[in-house]
């Protein structure tokens, strides 16, 4: 009974950590950033288009002159 014990409760681990993961997915698919979004450096003035969004679960930022770059009004 024991062994039975330990199966539930790894089965219940592994339902959470899939969930978990699940969750981020599809947080991942909601990102701000999209296909043709422009960015633009307020210091040197060097714009940058993007072409492909990765789908990364992290952000990552797009740095120009030692600053982070702004999104550029349409």
């Amino acid at each position: 009974m024991a062994t039975a014990k330990k199966k539930t409760a790894a089965a219940s681990k592994t339902k959470a950590k899939t969930k978990a993961v699940t969750k981020t997915k599809t947080k991942a698919k909601k990102s701000k950033i999209k296909e043709g979004d422009r960015y633009q450096c307020g210091v040197c003035g060097m714009a940058v288009t993007v072409d492909e969004v990765c789908g990364c679960m992290e952000t990552h930022d797009i740095v120009c002159c030692g600053k982070q770059m702004k999104a550029k009004k349409k």
